[in-house]
């Protein structure tokens, strides 16, 4: 505390996934303390058009939790409030942090606590942070939906392969989630009137390892439709890809990954013109597309069983006059 005393503290407003807090690709000033506040909600979310349903937990009410937007040298300093209407004992875990279980081990709250937790963003990337409680209740608690993503941008901004700052006009956070439900004798997908009352059957559909459903953000068919993505032509887009469990393959169709930190470290050079590509099961990666056509893209996990039959499809619409 001392040491950062005499620093300049920002709050950053979160606001829900697809979309990003306010930020400065570029860095302004020095390091500061960025302020963020995350209430856990446990809530039961529909997640598609025939009724299934889940008792998800979050970090403020949506799947994935929210961006966290910072630069290299920056120190996080997280409050989480665990109110007293849940029934769990949560805490988080940032793959971006060093020692202490990520943090897992300083933020164990009860319903009815809360706790303060500071880490200095010592690394450049896109991370994963999630929940992890301790034993199955890692997975457990991970798998219904408690995770999201924190960008650390260099100070001076993204660069591509040459070197030259890559600045972009939109940024969209995708949040790769797999989900367990149990069915009933009559193959219908089980309901449980609180949060934690599925777990035995949950740690049952969870060990064949085989999803119910893989969806983009929390639920099939959030980002189509009146949920979209937008973009206009010859806007450059940068895509956060998460996925906190399984491994995962992001493909455009009709584009391309112009820039791919697949990795998510951004002091790697970026992989350039890729049609897919790969991000392992607890990390995020990031890429950036510049839209040359109009239309409808379909931005889908290129397992196509999962894209088309379990969810994990969204769409961007993209504005502006046809090139031929």
């Amino acid at each position: 505390a001392k040491q950062i005393a005499k620093l300049p503290r920002v709050k950053q407003e979160m606001v829900a996934p697809p979309f990003f807090p306010k930020h400065d690709q570029i860095a302004k000033g020095g390091p500061k303390v960025v302020e963020v506040r995350f209430v856990i909600e446990e809530k039961k979310m529909v997640l598609d058009d025939e009724g299934a349903e889940v008792w998800a937990m979050t970090f403020n009410g949506s799947v994935p939790g929210p961006m966290i937007v910072v630069h290299e040298g920056d120190y996080i300093e997280l409050t989480l409030k665990n109110p007293e209407s849940n029934a769990m004992e949560h805490n988080i875990d940032f793959h971006a942090s060093t020692g202490a279980l990520g943090g897992g081990a300083l933020t164990e709250v009860s319903p009815g606590e809360q706790v303060v937790l500071r880490f200095k963003a010592d690394r450049t990337g896109v991370f994963v942070y999630h929940c992890a409680p301790g034993g199955a209740m890692i997975p457990y608690h991970v798998v219904h939906g408690m995770n999201g993503a924190i960008m650390v941008l260099p100070r001076d901004g993204i660069k591509d392969k040459n070197g030259k700052q890559v600045h972009y006009h939109r940024t969209y956070f995708i949040g790769e989630q797999d989900y367990y439900l149990a069915k009933d004798e009559e193959g219908e997908y089980k309901t449980y009137d609180s949060a934690g009352e599925d777990y035995a059957d949950s740690m049952e559909v969870m060990n064949t390892l085989l999803p119910s459903h893989v969806v983009f953000n929390g639920a099939v068919g959030a980002l189509t439709g009146d949920g979209a993505l937008k973009a206009k032509v010859g806007e450059t887009v940068l895509i956060i890809h998460a996925q906190a469990n399984r491994d995962t393959r992001p493909h455009l169709i009709g584009g391309h990954g112009d820039n791919v930190w697949s990795g998510g470290s951004f002091e790697d050079t970026p992989q350039t013109n890729l049609e897919t590509w790969f991000i392992a099961g607890g990390s995020a990666g990031a890429a950036t597309y510049t839209f040359k056509q109009p239309g409808v893209y379909a931005y889908v996990n290129h397992n196509l069983i999962e894209a088309v039959l379990k969810g994990a499809a969204a769409h961007f619409v993209v504005e502006g006059e046809w090139d031929d």
